[in-house]
């Protein structure tokens, strides 16, 4: 089983130098060279995310005692695609210094403060719909658990009132035989315990 993990991390670090190359390449592409790029790198994306799966169900296959060390190894190849994610983000919206210089112009000075600020609006941009997506994903569990406790919440009426209908029940059969003691031993009954 760890030879499978092992396979699965030489393909993890095959791919990943692929992307990293890729996406250092895609701010000098304009045009239709960069938009059949960047295709390419979401595929090899997906695929990075599906081996990350695959080493997943790996390591939950693998002895306890050797697990951890496998655990640990798996979180940082998580952290890596995060890491390349991010950086793929970032190189979509980047420009090269030739189609940069076309939008601002060769002013070299004012254009050097007008891309700092760019890059910083971008940045901020970039981490705000990271956030919000987080807050997307919290607000979807937040809306499951709500869901699944009024669901509780209807099954534990329906149950209640179930039981409530056979006490009621039950009190009628022990009330019937009281009054007609002829029909069972029962001599007397204590019918105040029975009230609910």
């Amino acid at each position: 089983m760890s030879s499978d993990f092992e396979a699965y991390e030489q393909d993890f670090g095959t791919l990943t130098a692929e992307v990293t190359n890729k996406i250092g390449r895609i701010p000098k592409l304009s045009g239709e060279e960069k938009t059949q790029l960047v295709l390419n790198v979401d595929k090899q994306l997906e695929e990075v995310r599906e081996l990350l799966e695959q080493m997943d169900l790996e390591v939950r296959e693998i002895p306890i005692q050797s697990r951890a060390m496998y655990n640990s190894r798996l979180k940082s190849y998580k952290q890596e695609v995060e890491k390349l994610e991010k950086d793929f983000k970032r190189s979509r919206i980047a420009y090269s210094d030739e189609v940069r210089n076309e939008l601002l112009g060769d002013d070299a000075s004012s254009s050097e403060n007008q891309l700092i600020k760019l890059r910083e609006e971008r940045a901020h941009l970039l981490d705000n719909t990271e956030k919000l997506e987080r807050s997307s994903r919290r607000l979807e569990a937040g809306y499951q658990i709500a869901v699944e406790t009024v669901l509780c919440d209807r099954f534990t009426h329906l149950s209640w009132g179930g039981l409530h209908s056979q006490f009621r029940r039950k009190r009628r059969q022990v009330t019937a035989m009281a009054s007609a003691p002829y029909l069972c031993n029962m001599t007397t009954v204590n019918l105040t315990s029975l009230d609910m």
